[in-house]
């Protein structure tokens, strides 16, 4: 199904070409939802633009332009207001043959995009033997719903965890590994060797502690740099470890599969990276250090800002392991996007290593690198979420403690309520709401913002928020059940009827999902789909109110549970891709 605002502008582009000429054909007609409802449903802004080319008022330019367009099977006759605003009201015919078209469509409109990309998506990369705490959150749920929303729309998506998992600090994991747990070495099967914040606390703590087991842990890092066979079967099953706990997370909060790619595997490719770099003339010798000069950034002195790919001892640093995955997934991933949802705080950081991708001939206009940033995750004083220690709060205890405030609500509901349901119903709504809320909770705000954590917000049932979402849904599954109504048998050949304003209003709604993802892909902003999801359910909400749907006659009957269920269906895809799973009951 074509779009209405692909549909606009094809008809916009032809009314250029009648009225101006060949060479108007591809300007853009600035098609945007009306600001008020009573100038229409959408608003084109072209005539403003185009008064200094052609020399001629804007008011006059719509009209001209008005006499042009062929619009009648989409809108109403078009109107000019204002200076040259030319206001666009859709036809009730046209929207009730698109609410047609959609009800048998699983992408309920949304067509895939003409031209697909490979995209990586590279999140959420905590670093190996270190706990997953609040700082991951924003990562884990932002970078996962990107994904879920480019692979819809079309593109070819490859999630990738950049994670910490070489250098010093693993001397001092392996040493302890050997000391506490020699059988590891040498088991066939993996062992238990417990958490893994016990596992690293105690570590560190002989690492404090002991100044022979630092030693051991020195020499442990020179081991595995060498790639002695002992050593690597350590490190790997401290990866091992490490990559379990983080899986339990993942999979509570509904993080689809990320392939963990770390450090180690650019490893054997850091020294080509300073060769490539040599070769282009950039690298500089600085205090025996090897870098790259970089424009637009200066130090305290005014002069130009170095950034350092191979330290004076030779060893190298971030940077280089960064540059190494910018070649590699451009010569060997075949990107031709790559997406970095990461803190705000590292804009300085992604600004440099993609200028030198860039004068390294890496990135070119082929490829994209993106940095999209995102604000931090503040508590009710309105300063970084910590522990009353001040240490950053463990994202397993957010998550618990979401989930137990969730039933909590619940339990109080089904008792005022006086209903009865089973540990089973309890636990599973009690969790899918406690975890939808802390997602939605961050995905509503516009991830360049910081935004304040609070339990109390996230699990209202009223405002933006996730159970308001899935209320709205389980509310048409009411319907459903009250009226023993299966929506799959309502059949194709039923007439759509949209008679009240609120019918009208829904309707124009439900079809715009295709425009807010369209928009998502480019911006990649997914606060804009909590807030089409929002206004869906107030306009459902206000349409259940205001039109009677059991007890109404046929064919309107039929044609609001239509409505309702394309409603119901919009939810749950739109949930689907921010990552959160519906309930049927609440």
């Amino acid at each position: 199904m074509i779009s209405t605002i692909a549909q606009l502008k094809n008809r916009f582009e032809q009314a250029l070409i009648a009225a101006f000429g060949a060479d108007y054909g591809s300007v853009d007609p600035i098609l945007v939802p009306a600001s008020n409802p009573k100038f229409g449903d959408y608003q084109a802004n072209v005539s403003l633009s185009l008064a200094k080319p052609l020399g001629k008022a804007p008011r006059a330019i719509a009209e001209q332009l008005v006499q042009q367009l062929n619009l009648a099977d989409l809108c109403e006759p078009p109107t000019v207001a204002g200076p040259g605003f030319i206001n666009l009201t859709l036809r009730t015919s046209y929207l009730e043959a698109q609410i047609k078209a959609i009800q048998s469509d699983p992408r309920l409109g949304v067509a895939a995009i003409d031209q697909p990309q490979r995209v990586i998506v590279d999140y959420p990369s905590p670093n190996i033997a270190k706990e997953m705490h609040v700082g991951h959150l924003r990562p884990a749920i932002v970078g996962d719903c990107l994904a879920r929303i480019l692979e819809f729309v079309g593109h070819d998506v490859q999630r990738i965890s950049h994670i910490g998992d070489w250098g010093t600090p693993f001397g001092m994991l392996i040493a302890y590994l050997r000391e506490a747990y020699p059988a590891a070495l040498t088991a066939s099967e993996s062992l238990d060797l417990g958490d893994l914040s016990t596992f690293y606390r105690q570590a560190k703590k002989r690492f404090d502690d002991d100044e022979n087991f630092r030693e051991a842990a020195r020499l442990s890092v020179v081991k595995l740099q060498a790639g002695e066979a002992e050593t690597l079967r350590a490190w790997k099953i401290v990866c091992e470890l490490s990559s379990r706990s983080y899986r339990v997370i993942y999979d509570l909060m509904g993080i689809a599969h990320v392939l963990e790619r770390g450090e180690s595997f650019y490893n054997p490719l850091l020294e080509s990276v300073v060769e490539d770099l040599k070769a282009t003339g950039l690298l500089v010798e600085d205090n025996g250090a090897q870098c790259v000069f970089l424009e637009g950034f200066t130090n305290k002195e005014g002069k130009p800002l170095p950034l350092i790919v191979q330290k004076s001892d030779g060893g190298y640093n971030y940077a280089t392991t960064d540059l190494a995955a910018i070649r590699y997934r451009v010569k060997e991933d075949k990107a031709q996007r790559v997406i970095y949802p990461v803190g705000m705080e590292q804009t300085n950081h992604f600004t440099q290593i993609f200028q030198v991708g860039r004068r390294a001939g890496w990135i070119t206009d082929a490829v994209k690198f993106v940095h999209a940033p995102f604000g931090l995750v503040l508590g009710e004083d309105n300063k970084k979420l910590k522990t009353r220690s001040g240490e950053a709060v463990r994202l397993q205890d957010l998550l618990d403690e979401a989930i137990v405030r969730a039933r909590a609500d619940l339990e109080a509901r089904l008792q005022a309520e006086e209903r009865q349901e089973s540990e089973a119903f309890i636990a599973h709504a009690a969790q899918v709401t406690g975890i939808s809320a802390i997602k939605y909770a961050d995905l509503s705000q516009n991830r360049t913002s910081n935004y304040i954590f609070s339990y109390d917000r996230m699990l209202a049932l009223q405002g933006n928020t996730a159970p308001y979402m899935l209320y709205a849904y389980v509310r048409v599954q009411g319907i459903s059940r009250k009226g023993q109504i299966d929506f799959e048998a309502l059949g194709t050949d039923a007439k759509i009827l949209l008679q009240d304003e609120t019918e009208l209003v829904l309707a124009k709604h439900l079809l715009q999902l295709d425009e807010v993802l369209a928009q998502i892909d480019e911006d990649l902003l997914p606060n804009r789909l909590c807030q089409y999801l929002f206004e869906l359910s107030q306009k459902f909400n206000r349409f259940y109110e205001q039109c009677p749907i059991l007890d109404a006659e046929e064919p309107l009957r039929t044609s609001r549970l239509i409505l309702a269920d394309l409603t119901a269906r919009s939810l749950k895809l739109g949930l689907a891709l921010l990552g959160i799973p519906v309930l049927e009951r609440m």
